[in-house]
């Protein structure tokens, strides 16, 4: 029997967001219901509402997300009712070309629930990222859930869902980051400061954060970073290469998205080294860089889907390293909201007043 709790809705582009009342359908085969208890506030729900992501309103905004399985569909055996778990937006098919050859964080085929959470009247809601989690209860398939330990904090391992997550597999999983290595992070919001926290976790010497905001370089040191740049004062460019002997960083994480950034980021890199760029840019821009650079300069250029990540792989990991205290998750949750402070949360992005907002049920 279906469902009515109480979500956030975008109903339009650019529209401030609202609370309707959703109804959730009883899953289906392959599907879960999510009692959510905490929901991280992400710059992709504010592309949504924007329209930057598609048109496809109304949206059922929100992605970040942990819970407790409520009910499970035919066929579910990968978790049960009463697990906690973690939202996750790439739930591999485990029978694409990329699963096939072994790579299924690549995965190009992933799974959503097939049934739609709708309004009152049956209007059809997007779910942000197939997952729609500014709600008290949400389906999903059931791969879209990755259980963890129970007794870590849901406001803070829900961040693995998304920013976190994108920022800590950049550095690790895409960049290779590995002991000893200089890295340079580019942008130190919840996801550049994620790099900065997974450089560390690998054992990195020289982690440099950048950005343009000194709240945000002193936040990023406190995840690991062992120098900062503010981008306004110096040349990039110049002082990652004072910083790393005059050659530049092994790897370069680009957490904001343009292209201005992204030349720093191919020119601040070492001979052979790395750039990852997991901010994601908007369709419109185009970048130019000499070939012969591109060519001389070797190395790899990477862009990061979700921090190449395989959930059930990385989230219960990363978890049992913050119950251990060697990963802070806590320290990204800058503030804990009710369902109707979602709006107020996009307007503190713009300022930059905090890493995460979370939501509470």
């Amino acid at each position: 029997m279906s469902q009515l709790v109480r979500g956030v809705i975008a109903r339009g582009k650019g529209k401030p967001v609202e609370v309707a009342t959703i109804v959730v359908p009883d899953p289906g085969p392959g599907e879960a219901v999510v009692k959510v208890q905490a929901c991280g506030v992400c710059h992709t729900d504010l592309h949504y509402r924007e329209g930057g992501i598609n048109d496809d309103f109304p949206f059922l905004l929100g992605h970040e997300a942990a819970g407790v399985v409520e009910s499970i569909g035919e066929g579910v055996t990968d978790v049960a009712v009463g697990d906690f778990v973690v939202l996750n937006w790439r739930a591999v098919c485990g029978n694409c070309r990329a699963c096939n050859k072994g790579k299924p964080w690549y995965c190009f085929n992933t799974h959503n629930a097939t049934q739609k959470m709708t309004l009152e009247d049956g209007t059809e809601l997007s779910p942000a990222l197939g997952v729609g989690a500014f709600v008290e209860k949400t389906l999903v398939h059931a791969g879209q859930c990755t259980k963890v330990d129970p007794e870590a904090r849901a406001a803070a391992v829900g961040l693995l869902g998304c920013g976190v997550m994108a920022g800590i597999g950049a550095a690790i999983n895409t960049g290779g980051v590995g002991r000893g290595d200089s890295v340079a992070v580019i942008g130190c919001g919840g996801v550049g400061d994620g790099a900065v926290a997974g450089a560390a976790l690998a054992g990195a010497t020289t982690i440099i954060a950048i950005d343009t905001d000194d709240r945000k370089l002193e936040w990023a040191r406190g995840f690991g970073a062992t120098h900062t740049i503010n981008a306004r004062e110096h040349d990039v460019v110049e002082r990652v290469r004072e910083l790393t002997g005059g050659f530049g960083a092994d790897v370069v994480v680009e957490a904001v998205g343009r292209p201005e950034t992204y030349k720093q980021a191919f020119y601040a890199r070492d001979l052979a080294g790395t750039v990852v760029l997991v901010g994601v840019p908007t369709p419109d821009m185009t970048i130019e860089l000499p070939l012969l650079d591109v060519f001389g300069r070797g190395g790899a250029l990477k862009s990061s889907w979700y921090g190449d990540c395989l959930p059930s792989r990385d989230f219960p990991m990363l978890t049992e390293l913050y119950k251990q205290g060697r990963l802070d998750l806590d320290a990204f949750v800058t503030e804990e909201i009710a369902l109707d402070e979602v709006e107020q949360a996009f307007n503190k992005m713009h300022t930059g007043d905090v890493l995460r907002s979370v939501v509470i049920f």
